[in-house]
């Protein structure tokens, strides 16, 4: 049977590509400490040597939009195109080409379904900066097969933060059954709180710091219980408007397991968010 050799969650910020390449006076003043903080956690993901990654995001409304939302979805496709023009141009984001692990895809997709969720799936998916900003940041070559899944954190009605956490205690179920000798890494992105396009987007840090403390907290001590305890739908709209991507670290949660510590946790403030990496080891930190 494959092997889970990590479990990842982090932040998704597209600017960090264009800030860690940027040389003179472009570049930021941050960069540097970012660049530091993602090279420590890039190693995390290198010392686990998997052989393919299961990636976790949100679609932002580039391929999936209000005529056909599905709550989630798995790519499986051979090839997936990613970035769009608008990534591109705002946040010099790069086209990239990534490599499909069909077979676990369709896994996935079979033992999903068995298992009670009805996942809808694609093998056109075009994949966008949730799931290409944590491959630059920890697997920059792009050179491991994926299996993209896709959570509707952005169009009412969300699936409720509970599913969220189900889901993910279920892809850990379905992976570790997958019969192959394969080392996987499952690598999902989310928010802290986050405000787009609202009078909190451009702060000093994130628009709500005690909420990112304690969902710092939450994650780094896999504390599902006062997580879920705390997490709603209608809470998630007070520490930003597009906090619902907290979500994706529940899922992540669950990936991990309840009460399951991660063994790297490192953060960020920057001027708007707080950037958060965490990883776990199911099997022991690596050697």
């Amino acid at each position: 049977m494959a092997s889970i050799v990590a479990v990842i969650a982090s932040t998704h910020h597209p600017f960090y590509y264009k800030a860690s390449t940027a040389t003179g006076e472009d570049r930021p003043p941050f960069a540097d400490e970012w660049t530091r903080k993602i090279l420590a956690f890039r190693e995390t993901l290198t010392r686990a040597n998997p052989d393919v990654l299961v990636m976790v995001g949100s679609d932002h409304f580039h391929q999936l939009w209000l005529d056909n939302m599905p709550q989630f979805l798995v790519g499986k496709a051979p090839f997936y195109d990613a970035n769009w023009y608008n990534e591109e141009r705002e946040f010099g984001l790069p086209r990239m080409l990534l490599k499909g692990q069909e077979d676990l895809s369709a896994h996935v997709l079979r033992a999903g379904l068995d298992a009670g969720f009805d996942l809808a799936f694609s093998n056109e998916l075009r994949i966008d900066h949730s799931i290409t900003c944590p491959i630059i940041t920890l697997r920059p070559e792009a050179d491991l097969p994926i299996v993209p899944i896709y959570t509707n954190i952005f169009a009412p009605p969300l699936p409720q933060p509970s599913r969220f956490v189900k889901l993910g205690e279920t892809i850990r179920q379905i992976v570790e059954q997958w019969p192959s000798d394969l080392r996987v890494a499952i690598i999902g992105t989310g928010h802290l709180s986050l405000e787009l396009g609202g009078p909190r987007q451009f702060g000093p840090h994130g628009p709500d710091p005690e909420f990112d403390r304690r969902a710092v907290e939450w994650i780094a001590s896999g504390d599902l219980d006062n997580c879920l305890r705390e997490v709603t739908l209608d809470s998630l709209h007070s520490p930003g408007n597009a906090t619902h991507g907290f979500m994706d670290f529940m899922l992540m949660m669950g990936v991990a397991g309840a009460g399951a510590k991660a063994d790297h946790v490192d953060t960020l403030d920057l001027f708007h968010t707080m950037e958060a990496y965490f990883t776990w080891y199911p099997n022991g930190v690596p050697a």
